[in-house]
Formats: structure tokens, sequence, C-alpha cells
């Protein structure tokens, strides 16, 4: 891309390519000449119109390039930058985007896009709490922006949700800028903790009807990799799951070419651990790909027909849904043969000596 390149921690422009994931935005300028033309229909001059039928002129944009895998970028324009930042634990970006709206960008990595953020929060929070019985204890590993919280709270059975993140300075900027969670973070039914899920699913004594991980993606030098182990989920999560509990956690990409990366390892270390785990993806436009999640229980999961997946939608949650319901439902949990034949097969175990990653790193293995 012809322009010049502003990086986000500040440093200089410069020119050049992505390295190893780090983001940049780029200064795009074209100037073109509106010209009239000597002779237009029934002689009135004309002007001269670009190959899209758009009037040629000056335009300047501000784009944000993440770097998916090493030989390819997701770029999208940018209007305005309300954030940015480094915590004690990871980059952050709060920038206003064209398609988007506002977008979240941890450690380089698009996390949710106000336009589309739905998709991925009903999907990561509805699914396990219809299963459920009567969900009234729900715990959220991360899920710092809030709206994670703010769909488990639409549950009328739901008498407490407990959130905790790792890192103070992304909630408290949600918090701030992020108007569609205000509601649900002045819900008395939430209790907010900023500290380590880990450390604080250890420490604690009382138990959950769901438990949610919805961290950051695993990334060598990032928070969240041991929240994804075989010895977290044996010896620390599970025991703070209530009979008929269920885990749900974001799995990553889930695409044809992008789902061996972590996606299919998780799945495989979460049948180490529970006797009943269920996949299933959807598409999110703003992560450029199929998303993955995970659930896990020791219960077994009902037989749901979509008809009875929108009856308990409708008896359940306040409010109307604007991705799911039965239909949806069903159409997610339907992986392509290709995912289903990698799951079935897949032999990795996530540990803390073989963990995966996907494409980037962490604030630890970057210089500031």
């Amino acid at each position: 891309m012809n322009g010049t390149t502003i990086h986000l921690n500040g440093s200089g422009p410069t020119n050049g390519s992505i390295v190893n994931g780090s983001k940049q935005y780029h200064t795009d300028e074209t100037a073109t000449v509106t010209t009239q033309s000597p002779k237009g229909v029934n002689g009135v001059g004309a002007s001269k119109v670009s190959a899209n039928g758009v009037h040629a002129s000056s335009k300047r944009c501000l784009w944000f390039e993440e770097e998916l895998e090493e030989d390819l970028r997701w770029v999208f324009g940018v209007s305005k930058i309300l954030h940015t930042g480094v915590s004690e634990f990871q980059d952050i970006e709060l920038v206003e985007s064209g398609p988007f709206g506002k977008v979240l960008i941890l450690d380089g990595k698009l996390q949710s896009a106000e336009a589309d953020e739905f998709v991925y929060h009903e999907s990561i929070v509805h699914p396990a709490m219809l299963y459920h019985s009567d969900p009234k204890a729900v715990f959220i590993m991360g899920g710092g922006e809030g709206s994670t919280a703010r769909e488990a709270l639409r549950h009328e059975s739901v008498k407490k949700v407990v959130m905790c993140d790792i890192d103070k300075e992304v909630v408290d900027f949600c918090r701030e800028h992020l108007s569609a969670n205000s509601e649900a973070f002045r819900n008395r039914r939430l209790e907010l903790v900023i500290d380590d899920a880990l450390a604080e699913l250890e420490r604690r004594e009382d138990t959950f009807d769901i438990i949610v991980g919805d961290l950051a993606d695993p990334v060598a030098g990032g928070p969240c990799y041991k929240l994804y182990t075989q010895s977290f989920y044996e010896t620390i999560l599970k025991p703070r799951l209530s009979p008929g509990g269920i885990l749900v956690t974001q799995g990553g990409p889930a695409g044809i070419l992008t789902h061996k990366e972590v996606y299919s390892s998780i799945f495989n270390t979460l049948r180490q651990v529970f006797k009943y785990v269920v996949p299933y993806a959807a598409h999110v436009p703003s992560y450029a790909d199929s998303w993955g999640w995970v659930m896990a229980s020791d219960h077994p999961f009902p037989t749901f027909s979509p008809e009875e997946t929108d009856s308990r939608i409708s008896k359940r949650i306040v409010g109307d849904l604007q991705f799911l319901d039965g239909q949806t439902m069903a159409a997610i949990f339907a992986l392509n043969k290709h995912v289903r034949n990698s799951l079935a097969h897949e032999t990795h175990v996530y540990t803390e000596e073989t963990a995966r990653f996907i494409h980037g790193h962490g604030t630890a293995q970057k210089s500031h």
C-alpha cells in the first residue's frame, strides 16, 4: 500500500511492512483533478468520472492494518482514534471505523466491533444458558468490554454475574466509550472483579451454573493462554461448576483454513476433561473469518427443535435477540464436513508446555 505508515505506539511515520503481527495505521492520499470535457451532452460541459462512477476528487484516508497471517492482512478504514495505550498486560486501541463502528483492538488483534459484536456475544452466552435448566450464577473470565455480561444479565433467572478481567484499563475505557453496555455495568446483579481469572477461580469457594471464557486469543506473550490448558480446566475451573454446570469458551478462528491454529486443540483438550463437548461456529464479518466456541459439561446437552429453542428464548430472555433464534442455533452447530473431520481426529492437548498460539504476539514479547 502506498503512503505513510503511522505506528500506534507513538513512534514516528515510517515506510515499510508489518512485522510479526504488529499493527499500523496507513494514510493513503490521492489527488486527482476534476476537469470539464469540451462538449458534454447537448453541448453542456460534463465532469469526468472515475471507473466506479464516483466523481474524482482529493481524498485522504486513514487505514488500520492487522496481519492475520504472515502473508495475509486485514485492512479497514478508520475515522478517529479514540484511545491508544499500553497497559500492564497488553496493547489497547479503541478506534472509530467506517464499516464497523467503534472497534476494540488488543495486542494488535481486533476483539470486538460495534456493528457486529452481537453475533459473537449472543453466540458465546445464550446457547449454554438456554441448554441449562435454570442458570442463576454466571462467571465470566475476561469480557472487559461488558458485552458478555450484558447478554448474561438478559436472562431473568440470573441472580449473579461475576465478571473477572485482568486489565482495569480495558474495563475503564470500555465503560467510558461503549454506551451499549452502560446499563450492564450499573446492574446490581453484576460483580466486577479486576484480577487474573485463574487466581480468582482458585480463590473462590462458590460455584457457578455457567462459566464463560470470553478471553483474548492465545498469543505468545499474551495474558490468557494458561486459561486454555488441560490442567486449568481440570483442577481449577471444573470444581467451580455447579452440578449440571456448563463451561463455554471462545475458541478462536474456526474457518476452513484457520481452525487448526487453536480451535481444534481447545476442543480436544476439553474432551479430556468433560464427558460432553459441543463445538459450534458462526461467521463474524469484522473478524474476516468464521469464529468458534466450545461448550462442555458432565451433564448431557438436551436436544431441542428450533421451535423449542424459540420458546425458551421468549420465556427466558428480556428483549429481542439480533442474531440467534431456533433456526440459527441449529445452523451454527452444523459445522462443515472439513472442520468436523479435523476436530474428530485432533490429538493435540493444550498444556503450558505444548501451547499453540494464533499469529501475533503479546505485550510481553514486544519492546515499546
